[in-house]
């Protein structure tokens, strides 16, 4: 199998030598091989690759038990770089299987207090009402100004009453 096809197929699909060695080699195999061989095309947008915890441990496990020499072949077989593995040590140590789970990127959601929602509508409100008195304020001047020019006598509120 060439590099190119190698390097698609997600770490759970990749094949072992051992399973390509035990096939017998037929015309079936070899156009069943052709078939399943991944579009040569470049995806237009690359996507991360996101490894289980299951996978992380297993792999993991499969790198102690390797001799001389064998590290650098599981790494190839898996597609993968020793940075991985160092990663996925540390992550191991700090919080066993929990640490190995994937975690979301991006920033973390807040957690929103009930009482905080409660002062943003009541602001909301307040800007609201207060742009609604600046109208009516703007409203009464004018309806003043129009009754002095066309001589129009309003009546006065009493200071009791307000």
């Amino acid at each position: 199998m060439n590099n190119m096809a190698r390097k698609r197929m997600t770490p759970v699909e990749s094949p072992r030598a051992s399973e390509l060695a035990s096939e017998p080699v037929s015309a079936s195999n070899s156009a069943r091989r052709i078939a399943a061989a991944p579009d040569p095309e470049v995806p237009a947008k690359a996507t991360r690759r996101r490894f289980t915890a299951a996978f992380k441990l297993r792999v993991l496990e499969r790198a102690e038990r390797c001799g001389e020499g064998e590290l650098g072949e599981l790494l190839r077989r898996e597609g993968l770089y020793y940075s991985h593995l160092s990663a996925w040590r540390g992550q191991r140590e700090r919080g066993a299987l929990a640490g190995l789970e994937p975690r979301r990127r991006g920033p973390k959601p807040t957690h929103r207090d009930a009482r905080d929602e409660t002062i943003r509508q009541q602001a909301r409100e307040i800007a609201r009402l207060e742009n609604k008195l600046e109208q009516a304020k703007t409203i009464i001047d004018v309806q003043k100004k129009v009754s002095r020019l066309l001589g129009i006598t309003l009546e006065q509120p009493d200071e009791e009453n307000s």
